[in-house]
């Protein structure tokens, strides 16, 4: 286990503001930066005002804030405190925010002022108050109370101590994954597992400036925070990413690291070569999965190439680099780790035999310590004393490990993990659909496209723009899905399980509704 120096956070911001006081930190994309000793005075400040709102060492804190300046801000000041952040998916509304409020278990919320009205109309659980960021005024809405955002300035000078010793199995973050086979779960998360995610593998390294791309709700997004305290190194932070601009965004922020994800290998592959492509110093990527072409992107860029399997929660127990020759694999195990691909009983199956990957670690919190307020899947995901990732895998022979394809009914789709259950729930509120079912299909990104297979209700029709346009305030842009099909019964096993298999295995049929052939897109919306 590494010393609590090298992982707790709020020692590591107290440490390198005194011993790196001027380095840089962070970069924002308006080209604004903060040093060390501007990361500690930042997060103390904000710490102080948390506390004055009452957040204590243990709280868990809702923040539904963009990729930003305060979204860091907040985010490290309540690792400061000992205080638990919690991050919402910035598409979320309806049924799923209510969940992920409720589960929280959290009295405050930080968000950002056009979130707020999606708070409207639904339960809100212990929440009480809301600090609103990014408005001078909020609209109310009914049972919460709103907060100006210079209740969050406060003065780090009279910042009260936790009550006890921060430690590094303390839990830092509840992330929400997406849920599969029913509501999403909150990923208890310690500085441990994140230490154990990002410091192992050395992709990031002390002198790297890494670019943040991902959003901080996901651990692609805050993982690479607080890896680059761990390293005492420095990120670049913006918005999202954007396949025109990341070249540029590269050579302006000095990035020597990133991560891509999905298909943002595709998309710059499929911008048009130029005279520019080595023209950047950009050194190492972390390329997730690891595409096909990752040695074409390798030459053509003039970048390493590394790739790891990790999921929210996991600590990249899979990993590979520079340059793998080895097509679609995920790695090898790294150290410290023990994994294995078992079959229904949890006993280990041979090379080239298709079977679910668990993983136990070494060491104490390098994996997640549970679902919170979720005692059942818990105990399901770590039964016999192994992590059961859900996922298929195979080994070969020479011990590299490959994904094979999902045993949950989770979606991957433009990086955003989507889960069929909440989909299928919103679709069957519409009231001429009796029955759906939500499968992924190929897409030309290489990750998923979403599609809808539609009962109707009987002597009904149903009609698609209209269903698409109901789920539009329901569900985030991501979720909605691009195809549809209406047939008359879904195909059932005899214990009433729909047979998502065959579904899929028709993929886009000739009878098959595409919306965005039809001209309606779904783009993210954009907060700041």
């Amino acid at each position: 286990m590494p010393p609590r120096e090298q992982c707790v956070i709020g020692e590591l911001i107290d440490r390198h503001a005194q011993h790196h006081a001027g380095a840089a930190f962070a970069v924002f994309s308006d080209g604004s930066a903060w040093t060390y000793r501007q990361l500690r005075d930042q997060v103390r400040d904000c710490a102080q005002g948390l506390q004055a709102l009452g957040v204590a060492q243990g709280d868990p804190v809702l923040v539904w804030l963009p990729n930003g300046e305060a979204c860091l801000r907040v985010m490290l000041a309540l690792n400061y405190l000992g205080a638990v952040y919690v991050p919402i998916n910035t598409g979320y509304r309806g049924g799923l925010l209510e969940h992920v409020i409720d589960n929280s278990g959290a009295r405050l919320m930080v968000a950002q002022a056009p979130l707020v009205e999606r708070l409207e109309g639904i339960a809100h659980s212990a929440l009480r108050e809301v600090v609103v960021l990014g408005a001078e005024t909020s609209q109310p809405v009914s049972g919460l109370s709103m907060v100006a955002a210079n209740a969050l300035a406060g003065e780090g000078s009279r910042l009260k101590s936790p009550a006890r010793q921060i430690e590094p199995w303390d839990t830092l973050s509840i992330i929400y994954t997406s849920g599969t086979t029913g509501p999403s779960k909150g990923v208890l998360i310690s500085a441990l597992q994140m230490y154990s995610t990002f410091i192992p593998n050395q992709t990031m390294r002390h002198e790297d400036r890494t670019l943040v791309t991902l959003p901080m709700f996901h651990v692609g997004g805050a993982g690479p925070i607080w890896a680059t305290l761990m390293r005492a190194g420095s990120f670049a932070l913006i918005e999202s990413f954007r396949t025109g601009e990341f070249w540029n965004t590269i050579r302006r922020f000095e990035v020597s690291h990133t991560i891509l994800l999905g298909a943002m290998t595709p998309f710059l592959l499929k911008e048009p070569p130029s005279d520019q492509d080595r023209q950047h110093p950009l050194q190492r990527v972390s390329m997730i999965p690891l595409s096909d072409q990752s040695r074409e992107f390798s030459e053509r860029f003039g970048v390493e190439v590394f790739t790891s399997f990790n999921m929210t929660e996991t600590s990249s127990p899979l990993f590979i680099g520079p340059n793998p020759a080895i097509r679609g694999t995920c790695g090898r195990p790294r150290d410290g780790v023990q994994v294995r691909i078992v079959d229904d009983n949890d006993c280990e199956v041979a090379p080239d035999v298709v079977g679910e990957l668990m993983i136990r670690s070494d060491m104490p919190y390098a994996l997640n310590h549970g679902y919170h307020k979720n005692a059942e899947a818990t105990a399901k995901a770590w039964r016999n004393g192994w992590f059961h990732t859900g996922d298929a895998f195979r080994r070969d022979a020479d011990g590299n490990f490959f994904f094979v394809d999902r045993i949950k009914d989770a979606i991957r789709r433009r990086g955003e993990n989507i889960s069929s259950f909440e989909v299928e729930k919103e679709i069957v509120a519409f009231d001429s659909v009796r029955d759906a079912a939500v499968v992924a299909v190929p897409s030309e990104f290489g990750e998923d496209e979403v599609m809808a297979i539609l009962s109707p209700v009987a002597g009904q029709t149903i009609d698609l723009p209209a269903l698409v346009e109901f789920l539009r305030p329901r569900l985030a842009h991501f979720m909605v899905p691009r195809y549809f099909r209406s047939i008359p019964d879904l195909p059932r096993t005899p214990t009433e399980k729909v047979q998502k298999h065959l579904l899929r295995s028709e993929g886009v049929t000739p009878d098959t509704w595409d919306r965005e052939t039809a001209g309606i897109v779904f783009k993210r919306e954009r907060l700041a």
